[in-house]
């Protein structure tokens, strides 16, 4: 087979499967284009499809499963940028990407376009389980026990259209890791994987209820020890029980992570205990050769570097400064010698948080066909992962990447803000999340800087619906109306490590004209007040909130 290295190929079953949902849902577009559908007929028909109608036109959200795709389809969506939006594309916190600015009467096209590159936007909408998310160093981390890609691709085509689960009580959101070492904010998901290890092979830790909106909560551990085997049964399971008792006449208490709370953890895992025993462990059963099957659809790159690579790379981060600051940041060990993960920020100084132009998505594609094998990864914090980089090219790939502005050394600094489309685009929204983001981009836009202040991260939300998990960001920041004005609501603390938690409350919220100032202050007052070696979540731990409040509140 020769197969892009990383993704799954589909087969014929599955283009077929596309080629006839597109024109089941051309023929629904055609009937709302001639007013035999009402707006209220269509939309769960465009949302089973990814189509969302927002402020100013239609937005299409189109998946890309586990956050993997080829240079092949990134140049597809470069194309549908260029073609049929206004020239940019936005990634998303579930690892899909977004286009802005669709004509209904073109969404048929583009489907098939899609399709043409084994792409589609199913289930990225509708109250069924969305598109599943995963590790960016999937396949590649040096502290990976299996490659989590293999179970997610198992996990898409067990939730693609399920019978039980197409209609659920509300949304479903599932990640997996195959790190002990959570990349994936597996404790805010309805249900998150953690694979950790086990006497006879990695073993999986299933949490369940997490969640953020308008109800924070982190998930709870259900169970600690499932075999792969029971992966598939444990997961249906603890759907069926959701399924069943989660409500369904309150829109705002119909999350799973709400179900989780009224039984509490302990009276949830009895009632999938009592689910589990109803069922035949040897139908649902996850088998070595399924498992295999599946994995062999996955094309493995050649790993094998030079061998003075690392060598050459050691000396290249010793002639260049801002090179060296670059690959301390924005670059993640790898298993194999030689090689190194890379983390491309779509975040430039002034920058919009996760929009690349068409442009930029061409160049990507053609980095990832010189430099990682033509794969890519789009990360749940909105930048690109280029998983299989050799050494001694990493200081070529750097300076191709500032050629396209994507350069910025800034990969969990305080410029890798994470931020949803805000005012600007969503009907949702109380506030515009984009204008706040590239005014504090730009006001910490120094890369050294950025080394400076170290680990601090800024989520910005437009509405508490918190696409933009305002809740789990060092510092969040949360839109509000006040008066038709837009206002700003901040949290401090969040986190969504092992040590998962919701930022709390700082104050009242502030104008957006007083934020970037009201942070730059917060900022300069830990790095007063901040001990050798510690980050900003570390001062706050020692400290409290009372000396950053003092300082975000001091002149207004």
């Amino acid at each position: 087979m020769n197969a892009p290295v990383g993704l799954y190929q589909y087969q014929t079953a599955d283009r077929e499967f596309l080629a006839s949902r597109i024109a089941e849902f051309e023929g629904q577009v055609q009937r709302r284009l001639s007013g035999e559908l009402s707006e209220d007929e269509f939309k769960p028909l465009r949302l089973m499809n990814g189509l969302y109608l927002q402020l100013h036109a239609y937005m299409l959200r189109v998946a890309i499963p586990y956050g993997i795709l080829d240079s092949r389809q990134m140049r597809k969506l470069a194309h549908i940028s260029r073609h049929y939006d206004r020239d940019y594309g936005h990634f998303t916190t579930r690892q899909n990407i977004q286009f802005n600015w669709i004509k209904l009467e073109e969404t048929p096209e583009i489907l098939r376009q899609l399709a043409d590159v084994d792409m589609h936007a199913i289930q990225t909408s509708g109250n069924c389980i969305r598109n599943v998310t995963c590790d960016q160093f999937a396949g590649a981390a040096s502290d990976e026990l299996m490659d989590p890609r293999v179970h997610a691709e198992i996990l898409r085509q067990w939730s693609t259209l399920h019978p039980e689960f197409t209609f659920l009580p509300r949304k479903f959101k599932i990640a997996i890791s195959g790190s002990p070492h959570d990349r994936v904010a597996a404790r805010f998901h309805d249900i998150g994987i953690l694979a950790r290890p086990g006497e006879n092979g990695p073993l999986f830790r299933i949490f369940v209820g997490g969640g953020l909106g308008r109800t924070p909560l982190v998930g709870h551990e259900l169970f600690d020890s499932v075999p792969e085997a029971d992966l598939l049964m444990t997961l249906e399971a603890a759907l069926r029980v959701y399924n069943a008792y989660g409500r369904r006449d309150n829109i705002y208490k119909a999350r799973i992570k709400i179900l989780v709370q009224a039984l509490g953890i302990d009276g949830y895992r009895k009632a999938v205990e009592h689910e589990l025993s109803l069922m035949d462990p040897a139908h649902y059963r996850l088998a070595p050769e399924t498992v295999a099957a599946i994995q062999a659809r996955f094309a493995a790159p050649d790993l094998t570097a030079a061998p003075d690579a690392e060598a050459r790379l050691k000396n290249d981060r010793q002639s260049d400064i801002a090179f060296d600051r670059w690959v301390r940041s924005n670059t993640h060990p790898h298993f194999a010698p030689g090689r190194i993960a890379v983390t491309v920020s779509i975040k430039p100084a002034g920058g919009i948080p996760g929009d690349a132009t068409s442009d930029q998505l061409d160049r990507l594609a053609d980095l990832a066909d010189q430099f990682s094998f033509g794969e890519l990864r789009i990360t749940h914090l909105q930048n690109v992962v280029l998983a299989h980089v050799a050494q001694d090219r990493l200081l070529e790939l750097w300076q191709a990447l500032n050629d396209i502005g994507l350069g910025d050394a800034n990969h969990e600094l305080i410029g890798d803000i994470v931020a949803c489309p805000g005012l600007d685009y969503c009907a949702l929204a109380n506030a515009r999340s984009i204008p706040i983001a590239q005014k504090l981009s730009a006001r910490f836009g120094d890369n050294a800087l950025q080394e400076e202040i170290g680990k601090l991260r800024i989520n910005i939300s437009g509405c508490i619906n918190a696409c933009g998990h305002h809740h789990v960001g060092h510092i969040g920041l949360l839109g509000v109306d006040k008066r038709g004005e837009e206002f700003f609501q901040i949290t401090l603390g969040g986190r969504d490590d092992a040590l998962s938690r919701t930022g709390d409350i700082l104050g009242a919220a502030l104008p957006e004209d007083d934020m970037v100032d009201a942070i730059a202050r917060i900022v300069d007052r830990y790095l007063s007040i901040r001990e050798t070696g510690e980050q900003f979540l570390d001062t706050l731990t020692r400290l409290g909130d009372a000396p950053f409040k003092e300082a975000a509140y001091e002149t207004v």
